[in-house]
């Protein structure tokens, strides 16, 4: 199977010759390639035979997309990944629909994974047969209490299977990092669940959120992509302090990042 090329738990995208057609029109050429992608994964997926070594494929296929057009991304820590034996719930701000097409590509290889999403994902034309496949746990952000229910209920049961999950606990994507937009849901759901957190710092604002189509925006090749996962935390107590230093994670990752430049 295709894998990204860890060196020292890195991962760094390898320079290349971008196409005549990438290097003019990036954007379109990569959405034509990402369309392709999604509906040979979504028609695998209606017909029932789209598995994790289907959905690592697919996620794959498209940072190497993004990567032909001139991206340039930034892989560390997976080694904290790769060395915790068992599940765990990972954290991570959200800028982007980066993260929840190529996380796959990164973390698969080191944890079988889902993701808690919007209700609303599971009726995308096209992406609802993808998403429905990869069994996630749904919220509809219109009722907290049931949604809080929901996570503790269905994420206690994946984790009990050895599924890790993703969650974005922010209320919508942003580009600036508000901790006050942080829920603490995802310690919540590991203090539940007896696993531990694992922070995930990211910075994916090199794929534009659409003016029209939020999913589709320009995509800014003079920026690099950023993922940085951290030491796994065990919850105890309440879990207030780890919460905190989930936030304090990605805040000092962000930093970190903004005085590259890039």
């Amino acid at each position: 199977m295709k894998q990204l090329n860890y060196i020292n738990a890195t991962y760094l995208t390898t320079p290349g010759k971008v196409s005549l057609m990438a290097g003019l029109l990036p954007s379109l050429h990569f959405y034509c390639r990402f369309i392709e992608i999604v509906f040979r994964a979504s028609r695998k997926a209606k017909r029932g035979v789209y598995h994790d070594a289907e959905w690592y494929l697919s996620s794959f296929n498209v940072l190497k997309q993004l990567e032909k057009i001139g991206i340039c991304f930034h892989v560390t820590g997976i080694d904290h990944l790769q060395r915790l034996v068992g599940p765990c719930v990972i954290i991570g701000n959200h800028m982007s629909m980066t993260e929840t097409v190529v996380l796959p590509a990164i973390i698969n290889p080191a944890k079988n994974i889902t993701f808690i999403i919007k209700e609303s994902l599971l009726r995308y034309p096209v992406f609802k047969h993808i998403m429905r496949s990869r069994n996630p746990i749904a919220v509809t952000r219109a009722n907290p209490r049931q949604d809080l229910k929901t996570v503790m209920e269905e994420g206690v049961e994946r984790l009990r299977k050895g599924i890790s999950i993703v969650v974005f606990p922010q209320t919508t994507r942003s580009v600036s990092f508000d901790p006050e937009q942080m829920s603490s849901i995802g310690v919540k759901l590991a203090k539940k669940a007896e696993v531990p957190v694992v922070p995930l710092a990211l910075d994916t604002s090199a794929w534009r959120n659409g003016k029209y189509i939020k999913d589709f925006g320009k995509i800014d090749v003079s920026k690099d992509i950023y993922f940085s996962f951290g030491e796994p935390i065990h919850v105890q107590g309440k879990g207030t302090e780890e919460h905190r230093m989930v936030i304090e994670y990605i805040e000092t990752k962000l930093k970190e990042w903004k005085k590259d430049g890039k």
